[in-house]
């Protein structure tokens, strides 16, 4: 295959990045995965993605949406076929039956019990490149950090003034952004599987963190890193432990330090996690089957996550209107300069707001 050629089926490898996204919630701990069919002659077959874990691949779903006019024909796929028999059956071997001429892939998969798909297929006669392709590659980061670094995909999310400030004057509407922002941050609640925050957030907020207004692909986990172990019986999220699963996070010592209260907090349905910081207790998420995490907090334990590395994405909402500096206000976690160094990967506006969202350097 030229460089021309391979130049040519860069767009439609951008637009099985672009469908891989409507994965995510329901492909989650696989990878978000698009597929693009052309046919012997280069025009648009057909198009399939991961709709959810344990259905059909992204190239299963593209291939029967295809039929023969996939035979002679090129499959895009933004990450490496599969090559194992899991909870589906392999892709090359999917592909080898459709009769595709060629595979180009954007990614290559770090997960040794399903790679070698590529191999497997040039064994066969197929002829197939790597095609490298950055919007495929964002797609697919959360799933390579995530084999890598044996963590959850973390994403942080808050809401700023213009004047950056994420918290106002006692009396100040509870409320920075406008409905539609915090529509947006619900769909997202909807898609994780678990959404964390800190004691500071409980005891100012009491918040639920469940999803409420808008359609959800799931009710993620609830947890709170409380490092002493102080959470108190009434609040909201203790109350309604036996409805959505809560786990609190906390230091061994406290755990050992206050066994009455481990024990009042499991009998009301809540699992006590002893960890050894946050970066411990992100682990333990991922060992109760979390891939994703979305963040609300306070500014303490957003800083911690940056001062660690353990951020992902940040989502950045910004209000049109001021707080101004009388009274107590809290600063944002980050600012402009900062903000300005981070790769942005989406920008829009919801209610008024602007919305940002940012890739952190590896």
């Amino acid at each position: 295959m030229t460089d021309q050629s391979a130049e040519a089926l860069l767009p439609w490898m951008r637009r099985a990045a672009r469908i891989a996204w409507r994965g995510h919630g329901g492909a989650e701990p696989n990878p978000m995965v698009g597929c693009v069919v052309l046919d012997a002659q280069g025009s648009f077959v057909s198009e399939g993605y991961h709709r959810r874990c344990g259905g059909p691949h992204a190239e299963v779903e593209a291939l029967a949406r295809a039929g023969a006019r996939a035979r002679g024909g090129t499959a895009l796929v933004t990450l490496e076929p599969c090559n194992h028999h899991g909870r589906t059956g392999p892709c090359s071997q999917a592909l080898l039956r459709a009769g595709v001429a060629r595979v180009a892939y954007a990614c290559g998969d770090p997960n040794p019990a399903a790679a070698g798909g590529a191999a497997a297929l040039r064994a066969a006669g197929v002829d197939v490149i790597q095609l490298p392709c950055p919007e495929a590659h964002d797609v697919t980061e959360p799933f390579l950090r995530r084999v890598r670094t044996g963590r959850p995909w973390t994403i942080v999310k808050y809401a700023q003034s213009s004047d950056l400030r994420i918290a106002g004057r006692p009396g100040d509407p509870r409320w920075i952004s406008s409905p539609a922002s915090r529509a947006m941050v619900h769909r997202e609640r909807g898609r994780v599987d678990a959404v964390l925050t800190g004691m500071g957030t409980v005891l100012a907020d009491d918040p639920l963190l469940t999803v409420r207004g808008v359609g959800a692909r799931r009710q993620p986990m609830r947890a709170v890193w409380d490092p002493d172990l102080s959470i108190d019986d009434d609040r909201a999220l203790v109350r309604t432990a036996s409805e959505h699963r809560t786990v609190v996070g906390c230091t061994p010592a406290a755990c050992a330090a206050n066994p009455g209260r481990a024990d009042a907090l499991r009998a009301r349905g809540v699992r006590v996690a002893p960890c050894d910081g946050v970066a411990a207790f992100l682990r333990a998420l991922a060992g109760l089957g979390c891939s994703t995490v979305l963040v609300e907090a306070g500014p303490r334990l957003m800083r911690r996550l940056d001062d660690e590395r353990l951020i992902d994405d940040l989502w950045v909402f910004t209000a049109p209107h001021a707080i101004g500096d009388a009274g107590p206000r809290t600063l944002a976690p980050f600012d402009a300069a900062r903000l300005a160094g981070l790769r942005r990967l989406w920008t829009g506006h919801r209610g008024g707001d602007r919305a940002d969202i940012y890739r952190m350097p590896v």
